[in-house]
C-alpha cells in the first residue's frame, strides 16, 4: 500500500551534520547511534527536545539492532570503548552534560560516568530507583521486552527485591515503531507509529490497573507522551525529566 504523504516524514536524503554548533554557554552533548530513521518533536534527536543548546555526537556503526541487546554483546561488539570515546569527546568539546539516545545503553552507564567529570544521564531508566522509593508499583514502555530484562534494571539501580516492581510492556515487534526503528528505515508513517506506541500503553495499563506513572525507556517515544497521557491517564517521564541533565544549565548567562 502506498503511503500517505500526509502522514508521513522522510529523513534528510543528504548526509547530517554530525555536531551541532557550539554555544558560548555550553550544551548538553548526546551521544547518537548511526541511524537516518526520522526524529520528530520531542525525540531526542530533535535540537528542540530539551529546551538547551545541544550538540549530537554519532558513534559511527552502533545501528539500533546492535545496540539494542544484552551487556554482554554490547562488550563482545567493542561498542564500550567507542561510546567512552564519543562522551569523551562530547565533553572536551564544553557538554555540561552528556545523554545518549538509546536507553539500553544504561548497560554502559558506569563505564561512560567513569570516563568524564559532567554528569551523564545514559537512559531514562535512571529515574526508576527514584520512583519505586514512592510508590509500588513503576511501569517501562521500551522498543523490545524480549531484549530488555533484568540486567537492564539492575544496572539502573534497581534492586533484586524491586525487580518484580518495574512493569515492562513493549510494543508490536511487527508494528510501524518498531520496524523502522530497529530497521533504521529512512520513512515512518508517524501516525502509525504513534499508535503502536500508544497501543503498548493501554496494554501496560490494563496489565497493571494500579500504575500511575510509566517511563519511556525508548528516546523515540517521548513525541507521543501526550497521546499516551491522554488513553491511560499515566504519568509520562522520559529523559526531559531527569533532573542531572539540566542543573548545570541553571543560572547560566
Amino acid at each position: 500500500m502506498e503511503m500517505d504523504e500526509s502522514q508521513s516524514i522522510n529523513a534528510i536524503p543528504a548526509p547530517a551534520p554530525r555536531v551541532f554548533p557550539r554555544t558560548r554557554a555550553g550544551f548538553l552533548g548526546i551521544v547518537m547511534l548511526d541511524t537516518r530513521f526520522p526524529r520528530p518533536p520531542g525525540d531526542v534527536g530533535h535540537p528542540q527536545t530539551f529546551g538547551v543548546p545541544v550538540r549530537a555526537q554519532v558513534v559511527s556503526g552502533a545501528f539500533p539492532h546492535e545496540v539494542v541487546r544484552s551487556a554482554a554483546a554490547l562488550r563482545a561488539g567493542g561498542m564500550v570503548a567507542r561510546f567512552v570515546q564519543a562522551v569523551g569527546d562530547l565533553e572536551n568539546q564544553g557538554a555540561l552534560a552528556i545523554t545518549t539516545s538509546c536507553g539500553f545503553l544504561v548497560l554502559l552507564q558506569q563505564d561512560l560516568q567513569a570516563s568524564v567529570r559532567v554528569p551523564v544521564v545514559s537512559s531514562s531508566l535512571l529515574l526508576l530507583p527514584g520512583l519505586l522509593a514512592e510508590r509500588p508499583q513503576v511501569g517501562v514502555l521500551t522498543i523490545s521486552s524480549d531484549q530488555l530484562g533484568a540486567e537492564h534494571l539492575l544496572a539502573s539501580g534497581v534492586t533484586a527485591g524491586r525487580l518484580a516492581d518495574v512493569i515492562v510492556q513493549g510494543v508490536a515487534l511487527d508494528g510501524e515503531f518498531s520496524r523502522c526503528i530497529l530497521g533504521n528505515l529512512a520513512q515512518m508513517d508517524l501516525a502509525r507509529a504513534g499508535a503502536d506506541v500508544v497501543a503498548a500503553a493501554v496494554a501496560l495499563k490494563a496489565r497493571a490497573p494500579a500504575l500511575d506513572t510509566v517511563v519511556l525507556e525508548c528516546t523515540n517515544m517521548p513525541p507521543y507522551a501526550a497521546q499516551i497521557a491522554q488513553a491511560t491517564g499515566l504519568r509520562v517521564l522520559s529523559l526531559s525529566d531527569c533532573d542531572a541533565l539540566f542543573a548545570p544549565f541553571r543560572g547560566s548567562p
